[in-house]
């Protein structure tokens, strides 16, 4: 026996289009602020392990730069 899936109803469309943004309202800051974390804190470890100051602000521009390039590879097109 196999049990068939109900058709969508006619607000279907509607629906999943609000679940898209939704995911992307939430994935796109997250994507940011993980970015800035990850390369931020690459920058302050190697800043802390050769005594240097400037990896830190460096990792935290390139982790941005790159989580807005890849938002805008996943949702821009």
């Amino acid at each position: 026996m196999s049990e068939e899936e109900p058709e969508p109803g006619p607000g279907a469309d509607e629906t999943s289009s609000h679940e898209a943004f939704t995911n992307a309202a939430w994935s796109i800051p997250s994507y940011i602020l993980s970015g800035m974390a990850v390369y931020g804190g690459l920058g302050w470890l190697l800043d802390h392990w050769l005594g240097t100051s400037a990896l830190f602000p460096i990792g935290i521009l390139v982790g941005l730069a790159l989580a807005i390039f890849l938002v805008y590879h996943r949702y821009g097109r």
